[in-house]
């Protein structure tokens, strides 16, 4: 074994990424950087019914999106069948495995069986002994397990984990159909690939006995354990689907940032000090298992929240012009294909990026400056749009259509001029226009959405506007 760090991802493409997933992919990847390491990519798709491409592609995808790039890889098992049936016929030829000719229906009935009388069902060693093949019968592969004393796993997390291996089972490494199983495969793949840590959630402990027991059998050093806590929902079970969104990318399609996600993986078990925000290279500067805890850890789907709101509002702007087109394609806000100015995207999005929490919620608010037309919030409509505020919106598109710019300082003043003139305070005034401007009562300052607008669409805003408050002054026709 190289003293220099090793180590892998190895997901099973039976389903996309998700988040149990990803921030085992992230702790492999913070390791490895944090040690100048190596990380490598590895599909485990032996599982012919389930995996498929698309769930590779998937992954992939996923993986680059929080990016979490990989210095070798992806490899896939499918393409190593060789190899595993090599160690197999050694574990044979020196009588550390051997032939099980029990068929899955025998296997599936004693096991009934032995539930049903209160013992443990495991394999009842039959075949362990045979010396001589059973005719017409295709056999898979059991490796032997030693049935006396006890087996250590040395975890960097949990500290040693006690098993009796009177409790393990001679299982299965190779089927009867030729494909190998997974505790023989993730041997041989982390022993060829020199794989100096192996890092990986709680729920594969119990296969780690076993896989030291092959480990052994070929001769080859162990690498070192850490097992990653679970992680739970509110409920305290396990995470799923009634949690909300656990896949990857559908925090992409929500309108999360991956720097953000990322944030709120590495939480998920790991501290250092009081410190909630860290940047990329903090995250690879402080990553030790020594911070890592034992307990599950909670997934909280508003602290994630509020940490990517917190994201954008750091994020300069110009990064979250180009970040925000697919939500506004998606929201309908604007075509596809349509181009928009960046610069001038950029200063809108500054105006509104402490509101914002995601994508979707900002691409949503920047509709008031992109739209052509605006539709009004029936409640801010009756308040503000009336015949109260017809005068002052009269006086201020006159104005501003003489205003010789369209600058901040230049609206303040010529505001200013209304007011004074109608003797009103600012409310009085910037509310309607808001409304006009927006649809709504809420908005940023109302001189930097005027300027963002631009001179010609606050005009027809304030036109359309006056012939609403036109419109409802007319008799309704009963």
């Amino acid at each position: 074994m190289t003293n220099k760090v090793r180590v892998r991802f190895a997901p099973s493409p039976t389903g996309y990424l998700h988040i149990g997933g990803a921030r085992t992919a992230l702790f492999n990847w913070l390791y490895a950087r944090h040690n100048n390491g190596t990380f490598i990519l590895r599909i485990e798709d032996t599982d012919r019914t389930r995996s498929t491409d698309e769930y590779i592609e998937a992954i992939i995808e996923g993986m680059k999106w929080l990016g979490l790039d990989w210095d070798e890889g992806p490899f896939r098992q499918t393409d190593r069948f060789d190899i595993y049936k090599n160690y197999t016929d050694k574990l044979l030829g020196e009588g550390k495995a051997y032939y099980c000719y029990c068929s899955a229906e025998e296997l599936e009935e004693r096991r009934k069986l032995a539930l049903a009388t209160g013992k443990q069902p495991k394999y009842d060693g039959r075949c362990r002994d045979l010396k001589e093949p059973v005719p017409g019968e295709i056999p898979s592969v059991r490796f032997k397990i030693p049935r006396e004393g006890q087996t250590v796993v040395e975890d960097l997390i949990r500290g040693d984990v006690v098993f009796e291996n009177s409790q393990l089972d001679d299982l299965i490494i190779m089927r009867s159909d030729g494909t190998p199983t997974y505790n023989l495969t993730v041997v041989v793949d982390d022993v060829d690939m020199k794989i100096s840590h192996v890092i990986r959630g709680d729920d594969h402990l119990n296969n780690t006995p076993k896989q030291i027991h092959i480990y052994k059998a070929l001769g080859c050093e162990l690498p070192k354990f850490a097992h990653l806590p679970m992680i739970l929902g509110s409920d305290k079970t396990r995470l799923s689907k009634r949690h909300g969104a656990t896949s990857v990318m559908a925090y992409y399609e929500l309108g999360y940032l991956p720097d953000a996600l990322v944030n709120y993986l590495v939480r998920l078990g790991w501290s250092y000090k009081d410190q909630e925000i860290f940047r990329r290279e903090e995250l690879s500067k402080y990553f030790t298992f020594e911070n890592v805890g034992k307990a599950a850890a909670v997934f909280n789907p508003e602290k994630l929240l509020w940490l990517n709101g917190q994201y954008m509002i750091k994020a300069p702007s110009e990064k979250l012009a180009d970040m925000v087109i697919p939500f506004l394609v998606k929201q309908g806000i604007v075509n596809e294909g349509q181009t928009l100015d960046k610069e001038w995207l950029a200063k809108a999005i500054n105006t509104l990026k402490e509101r914002a929490k995601t994508f979707i919620e900002l691409a949503n608010s920047l509709r008031c400056y992109i739209a052509e037309e605006v539709e009004y919030n029936e409640k801010a409509k009756e308040k503000f749009l009336n015949e109260k505020s017809r005068g002052l919106l009269v006086e201020l598109k006159d104005s501003l259509r003489s205003a010789p710019e369209f600058s901040h300082q230049e609206l303040e003043k010529t505001f200013k001029a209304v007011l004074e003139k109608h003797g009103v305070k600012l409310k009085d005034l910037a509310q309607p226009v808001r409304v006009a401007m927006t649809g709504g009562m809420e908005s940023p300052g109302i001189f930097e959405v005027l300027e963002i607008v631009g001179k010609e669409k606050t005009l027809r805003r304030l036109e359309k506007a006056l012939s609403s408050i036109e419109k409802s002054k007319s008799p309704k026709v009963q």
